[in-house]
């Protein structure tokens, strides 16, 4: 028998072949994953992709179809099994924060601690205005707070009962980009701080690389990819994710012994390679394109957009394919212009896809 120390802790999260469907729609399609104690995750993608009606599975405001979900190792959601929603332990933070208007900031925050004594309450919620930042505006009301403000009063609210698990729904989709991705900073170090598990629900992949260990990627209600922030954007497991997350195009070409053969020339791919002479498309990122005035490729520039020190040119090549390329941000060109372009030398291993054979 091992000694209890070295026995392996359960997920608290474990979501097992999970698919769900409203009337002919199918949302979710065979979804797994499961998230360690004190891990923080994200799932990310499109609207419309599923992720929102996972989290609420999760949540225990949908009944399972099909599949199951687990909570720290114990049966939550079974097709018509389901645990209600008060009873799974889970901090939930809404995507409109859901506030109650007609009581103070104190009075949010300790909404959950009925069972806590008076001088019990007043400690928890001192502690957790001091954790998030809003030391003496307990007595405000959430009127009278700015978006991020009211997003951590939300915040301190799920945290109060000490749940092991969190789940955020877009909570900072109404504020403005830069304090997006600061905040979700902000809320992961304040998790972190609690030992809390948690996932993210967006469709911004700079706020989910700025909160989340792990993000899946979710598409047309499968989970395409689970895997760290470098892992997606250098090995991405599908056209989907490559296209998805971060700069890039997909470039054709057809597969060959040294990579991938392509217009502008031969592309190392990671493996698994594409077989020789198989239809593939090939991920370029913008610095993997050099504007050369040697360049063998001549192409136009279609667009331009300043990116401070850079400016990234779209490009289309005299097949129609498009890339990206980063020119300085003084550069004259300008669209409409034509530029020679060549590849980096030295080009890293680039993801590869298959192609099927095009019908004759």
């Amino acid at each position: 028998m091992q000694p209890a120390s070295s026995a392996i802790a359960a997920p608290i999260l474990a979501v097992e072949h999970v698919s769900h469907a409203f009337g002919a729609h199918r949302v979710l399609d065979d979804v797994s994953l499961s998230l360690a104690p004190g891990a923080i995750a994200a799932l990310l993608g499109p609207s419309g992709c599923g992720k929102t009606t996972l989290l609420r599975l999760i949540a225990g405001f949908e009944s399972l179809q099909a599949g199951s979900i687990d909570l720290a190792g114990a049966p939550a959601s079974r097709p018509r099994l389901t645990l209600p929603p008060e009873h799974r332990r889970i901090g939930m933070v809404f995507q409109d924060f859901a506030l109650f208007p007609h009581i103070d900031v104190a009075a949010n925050i300790a909404f959950g601690l009925a069972r806590e004594g008076t001088e019990g309450r007043r400690r928890r919620v001192a502690e957790l205005l001091s954790l998030v930042g809003l030391e003496g505006l307990q007595g405000r009301y959430p009127h009278e707070l700015s978006g991020g403000q009211q997003q951590r009063v939300a915040l301190a609210r799920a945290l109060a009962n000490r749940p092991p698990l969190v789940l955020l729904d877009e909570p900072f989709s109404s504020l403005d980009g830069d304090l997006r991705e600061r905040l979700a900073g902000e809320v992961r170090q304040v998790l972190l701080h609690e030992k809390a598990a948690a996932i993210l629900v967006t469709h911004d992949q700079f706020e989910a690389f700025a909160f989340a260990d792990v993000v899946g990627v979710m598409d047309r209600g499968r989970l395409a990819q689970w895997d760290t922030a470098p892992g997606l954007y250098d090995s991405p497991a599908s056209g989907f994710v490559a296209r998805f997350i971060g700069d890039g195009a997909l470039l054709a070409g057809r597969g060959g012994p040294e990579g991938i053969r392509t217009v502008l020339g031969i592309v190392p791919a990671r493996e698994p390679s594409v077989r020789d002479g198989a239809p593939a498309e090939v991920l370029l990122r913008p610095d993997d394109v050099e504007l050369d005035p040697c360049g063998d490729v001549e192409a136009e520039v279609t667009s331009r957009a300043f990116r401070g020190s850079a400016l990234m040119l779209r490009l289309r090549l005299p097949d129609g394919a498009t890339v990206l390329a980063l020119a300085p941000a003084l550069s004259e060109c300008t669209t409409g212009s034509r530029v020679r372009i060549r590849l980096r030398a030295g080009v890293a291993p680039r993801a590869a896809f298959p192609l099927p054979p095009q019908q004759p």
